[in-house]
């Protein structure tokens, strides 16, 4: 078995050196900074590259915000301290990490220690079954250990620094936000986004008005958002600063339905529910349908999103088979959020999540309200007025003064917040106490109320409106890593005409693909070169990238060029009349005349028709000539 896995990652990793070769060599996408040997995790996009990301962008924009109409926003990159602050990113967005003794190099110890476990369980032929169940089991639980349980199964393994094989440091949190300072003075602190949604959540108020004041609605951003990696790999997969497009979807709580779930509801995919992570099972196909009448996903609105998700990744081209939706275990799922499902895509790497579908609760609208005081909320009007019976808690301001001094506001605070079985129990201490111990948070220590400083009391009140704090369905998208995930899906290779060499090809979809078409004629001839620039301007007209080619190469050569672009059509013009249309993977041609060409490959591109109805139309012509 070890045998057979070693032989495996063999495998994967010439594949994806072969991808990445390829990708490189066409220029889709390079390291930073080349000439001045690149800084590791940044990256910069080719021309082949930029298009691809500019056509998954404007796919997104057509298949979420439009589709949902949903309200896009631009926010700044650079964001103060105050609102990271409220989300809790300048406290809690650390990853641990160890350094090299030595050489001060840093390492990110969860890294290390899940690479030693997958190395041993892969290539190691002598492994015992007690030692690589063992190496499973931290596997499975590596996000739940502490600084003290990494650093002690680092000592227990011996796992060195990488590079030089010297002793590693104890883990210890690094923040992952890069720091900066707003104006000259240095005064005003700020950091580079980490994710867009803060700018989203902080503009709810302005965004709830705009949408006449009604829920549910969307806000959407697509943004660079930067993470200071300890130490960035795996290519455009993890890496310093990287394009995010994301949607804050505003719901209320009380009614997570969503109006269109029965357009996804009978989609069926991989799905892998916590309990079959923990019981040890596989993902199995699941009908979205069943798994929210189950309760296996929380509610509609997340399974809407999660069917939506589906069908976006798979219109790009990502393989469905290859494609689940893993739902958080208990020990990854935030303490607020109601559920939490990512898109994981199969690659060489093994499993990447690249999408994160989350209902997150109140828990950002309630803590920038907290922060800012400024309520941000949502209101429901009733038809007739409606009788409840409320809480009422009265703060005796002038005998909590007098008791606590420059604390009394503080205090007045915490029993403002008090829950109702809180107050309840307090009201019903007071009486038969006359006093009672409160811990106020904010002073972080027990004070004592008295009977005189507090009213609290349940009362019947006439409502014409009901206020909330919406809850947030968050899908959130890795462009960069669907992307390089796409490219590993497309790309295969097939033998030369002659069989003398392997030729790269990425079959990416005509949605996606850099340049549609090119188009080539046949000999430099100057009455061909007059009709390919025709053809060039018709096409500019319709509104399709294109590549002219008009070196004196051989016409397989052009045709395997930009194969290796992942250029689905190609136009060969051979006469002045007619020319031929050649698909890229089935590498079929039909002859069609010259007038007609440019809009027969926006019918095929634009997805108006398919390639085998233009075989049905249009009279086929033999490859053997101009495959040479």
């Amino acid at each position: 078995m070890a045998a057979v896995a070693a032989a495996a990652v063999v495998n994967r990793e010439a594949f994806r050196q072969a991808v990445v070769n390829t990708l490189e060599r066409r220029l889709f996408y390079l390291p930073s900074f080349k000439i001045y040997r690149g800084v590791a995790g940044l990256y910069d996009y080719g021309p082949p590259g930029c298009a691809v990301k500019s056509n998954v962008l404007a796919f997104w924009r057509q298949h979420f915000v439009l589709e949902e109409n949903m309200l896009e926003v631009d926010c700044p990159c650079v964001t103060p301290e105050v609102v990271l602050k409220a989300s809790g990113h300048v406290d809690k967005f650390t990853d641990l990490m160890v350094k090299d003794e030595k050489t001060g190099t840093c390492y990110r110890a969860d890294h290390l220690l899940k690479d030693f476990c997958k190395e041993k369980l892969e290539k190691d032929l002598k492994i015992t079954e007690e030692k690589a169940s063992e190496f499973k089991h931290v596997l499975a639980v590596l996000d739940d250990l502490s600084a003290e349980e990494l650093g002690t199964k680092i000592k227990e393994y011996g796992i060195t620094a990488p590079d030089t094989k010297n002793p590693l440091s104890a883990p210890y949190p690094f923040n992952l936000m890069f720091q900066t300072s707003i104006g000259p003075s240095g005064l005003s602190c700020g950091y580079m986004r980490p994710e867009t949604a803060q700018g989203i959540f902080v503009n709810f108020k302005d965004l709830y008005y705009y949408n006449g004041n009604k829920l549910p609605f969307a806000a959407a951003q697509i943004g660079q958002a930067f993470r200071n990696e300890i130490s960035p790999r795996q290519g455009l997969l993890r890496v310093r600063e990287f394009t995010l497009a994301e949607i804050e979807h505003f719901v209320d709580p009380e009614d997570k339905s969503h109006p269109k779930f029965s357009e996804v509801e009978n989609l069926e995919f991989l799905m892998f529910p916590r309990q079959d992570q923990v019981s040890g099972k596989s993902a199995r196909i699941i009908r979205i349908g069943e798994a929210v009448s189950e309760g296996i996903v929380n509610n509609e609105t997340l399974g809407y999103f999660i069917g939506r998700v589906y069908l976006f990744l798979t219109y790009l081209g990502i393989d469905k088979d290859r494609l689940r939706f893993r739902q958080h275990l208990a020990n990854e799922i935030a303490h607020y959020a109601t559920d939490c499902w990512d898109a994981e895509i199969e690659c060489s790497y093994g499993w990447i999540e690249c999408v994160g579908i989350a209902d997150r609760s109140a828990y950002d609208l309630r803590a920038h309200t907290e922060k800012s005081g400024v309520p941000l909320v949502a209101a429901e009007k009733f038809a007739e007025p409606r009788e409840v019976e409320k809480l009422v808690i009265t703060p005796v301001k002038k005998e909590l003064g007098l008791a606590f001094k420059a604390n009394q506001k503080m205090v007045v605070e915490a029993l403002e917040a008090m829950e109702e079985k809180d107050a309840m129990d307090m009201k019903s201490t007071l009486e038969s106490k006359g006093e009672a111990e409160f811990y106020v948070c904010t002073l972080g220590k027990v004070v004592t109320i008295k009977k005189n400083m507090v009213t609290i009391s349940r009362e019947k009140k006439k409502e014409h409106q009901r206020v909330f704090t919406p809850s947030v369905i968050e899908p959130s998208f890795g462009i960069g890593r669907i992307i390089y995930c796409l490219y590993e899906h497309s790309f295969y290779t097939r033998p030369s005409k002659d069989g003398d060499e392997q030729l790269n090809v990425f079959r990416f979809p005509p949605l996606v693909a850099p340049i549609k078409c090119t188009v080539f004629p046949l000999v430099q001839n100057q009455q061909y070169e007059e009709v390919a620039k025709r053809i060039a301007k018709s096409l500019t007209a319709a509104g399709i990238s294109y590549k002219i080619d008009i070196t004196g190469t051989s016409i397989g050569k052009r045709y395997a060029r930009t194969d290796e672009l992942g250029v689905p059509l190609a136009i060969t013009v051979d006469s002045t009349s007619t020319v031929t249309l050649r698909e890229r993977d089935s590498k079929q041609q039909i002859r069609v005349s010259v007038e007609e060409v440019a809009t027969i490959v926006k019918e095929v591109t634009d997805g108006l028709n398919t390639w085998n109805d233009m075989l049905w139309k249009y009279p086929t012509h033999s490859a053997a000539a101009t495959e040479d």
